[in-house]
């Protein structure tokens, strides 16, 4: 059993049993679990999406990170790899995709067109990073960022899961958590949290 992290500081294990025993919190070996088996969800937009299948082939192999296992449906995974150009035809497609994902789930904005539009920013079907549209753990510039940079990424957002305390955590608390509603695709994106207000500016105008 690899036990490197799960061991809480202070405890003296043996050296005979240092292999089978651990001495550790409901804290640690929950985020150890988590943080080992974060299964990707299968998707590429663009350009950004070969890199993250070179990530997975043979040759950086992040399945030793416990993240080889990229599901083709969103109810099996619970880590978004936004990797390239969102547009605004995708748009309530991936808030779709993202709200049928179960938590705890996490969303990884890869390259400059996930986080920021990258060079197609001023393009009319182009939204300006996929933070528009659902919350981003992880940003990783680049265009398109290497294998390496993703496999950095990735430990960042293991990084982030090993500071989280269960009791914390919006999965946990009490009540229904709220999903995000989808935007609708017109002759623009039309965020249904701003129809209120657009039905105001239409009878004052």
């Amino acid at each position: 059993m690899e036990t490197k992290g799960l061991n809480s500081p202070g405890y003296e294990i043996p050296d005979d049993v240092k292999g089978a025993v651990a001495i550790t919190t409901i804290d640690r070996i929950y985020n150890w679990g988590r943080r080992s088996s974060v299964w990707p969800l299968m998707f590429g937009l663009a350009c950004c999406a070969i890199e993250m299948i070179a990530t997975a082939a043979g040759r950086y192999d992040f399945s030793r990170f416990g993240m080889e296992v990229m599901r083709p449906s969103p109810r099996q995974a619970d880590l978004m790899l936004v990797s390239g150009t969102v547009t605004k035809k995708m748009a309530p497609t991936i808030v779709r995709l993202y709200n049928q994902m179960p938590e705890p789930k996490y969303v990884v904005a890869m390259g400059a067109c996930a986080s920021g539009g990258g060079p197609f920013k001023e393009g009319y079907n182009v939204v300006s990073g996929v933070d528009k549209l659902i919350p981003v753990d992880v940003y990783i510039p680049g265009c398109p960022p290497t294998p390496q940079a993703l496999i950095n990424g990735l430990i960042k957002l293991q990084e982030k899961i090993d500071g989280q305390h269960w009791k914390d955590t919006r999965w946990y608390r009490e009540g229904d958590l709220a999903a995000i509603p989808i935007p609708m695709l017109g002759p623009d994106l039309i965020y249904q949290e701003q129809i209120p207000a657009i039905k105001e500016a239409s009878k004052e105008a």
